[in-house]
């Protein structure tokens, strides 16, 4: 009688996903950037040589000079900072405004679902840029508006996947047995609902990130931005965009280094999103 191979009773350690982990690994990599970028710097963020305006790269300037004579590579490196901060402050507001009205929306229903989902239907109509555009043509440019109104802009599509989430979560069993304790709406959502609606908001915020970094370099692309002398990294294109042949370094750094971090971004959303998700798991 043939032999029955031993069976392996240890479970199997889960493999995180490779695009996790190089999307961790890149994002983490630009952040430091980011926060170590005035110190890496090796020139003043506005310190101008005209003699030196538009030199190519050199072993003294790694991406070359721009129209004022600012070193290109500083001003990218400073530049992280602040197209960071509107990509994630960006998200943070949408998530603050959208995450609640969808809870609301999901759970009552009835005429409080219908006023706050056909208000989104109307900012929904709107192309995100025309949107943004609205909202910072009627006041004076700054960082901090441009991440609001961004962050404005993507309120509707956090706020219809909360409300989706929401629908199906508040079916379990254990929402009714919350129910039946006569437990407070404001505890079943915060306390039994969002727990568990967490990770495909969080998966929508990570590749979130990435469609408010882009949409606010377009804005400081179009002048209602991010505004000069500011390093941001769409306004850098914006001001190279005259030079943009006889000069094709000033972009490049700038649009390199806003390339790479969707990229990474885009890919750490994908691997959490795998990683989460088990059907997506089991799949691999």
């Amino acid at each position: 009688m043939a032999a029955v191979p031993a069976i392996d009773a240890a479970p199997r350690r889960r493999r995180l996903p490779t695009s996790l982990i190089v999307g961790t690994g890149l994002l983490g990599a630009i952040l430091l950037l980011a926060v170590l970028g005035p110190l890496l710097s090796p020139y003043d963020l506005d310190a101008m040589r005209i003699d030196l305006r538009l030199a190519p790269p050199s072993a003294a300037h790694w991406l070359g000079t721009d129209e004022f004579g600012r070193d290109v590579a500083s001003r990218v490196l400073n530049g992280a900072q602040s197209s960071l901060l509107m990509g994630f402050g960006a998200t943070a507001v949408s998530l603050a405004i959208g995450v609640p009205l969808g809870l609301v929306a999901g759970y009552y229903r009835g005429w409080t679902d219908e006023v706050i989902m056909r208000a989104v239907d109307v900012m929904i109509s709107l192309p995100p840029i025309i949107l943004g555009l609205l909202i910072l043509s009627v006041t004076t440019p700054s960082l901090w508006k441009t991440v609001l109104a961004v962050g404005f802009v993507y309120v509707p599509i956090m706020t219809r996947l909360t409300r989706s989430v929401t629908l199906e979560v508040a079916t379990e069993e254990y929402i009714q047995a919350a129910r039946a304790r006569v437990e407070s709406g404001w505890y079943i959502l915060f306390r039994e609902i969002l727990p568990n609606a967490w990770p495909p908001i969080i998966v929508e915020s990570a590749l979130r990130v990435t469609f408010a970094m882009l949409l606010a370099a377009a804005l400081s692309f179009l002048g209602l931005g991010v505004q000069p002398p500011a390093s941001d990294w769409g306004l850098m294109i914006a001001e190279a965009r005259p030079f943009v042949t006889q000069a094709p370094w000033i972009v490049g750094g700038a649009g390199t280094a806003l390339c790479v971090t969707v990229i990474a971004i885009n890919l750490f959303g994908d691997g959490l999103r795998e990683a989460l998700d088990p059907r997506l798991s089991r799949r691999r």
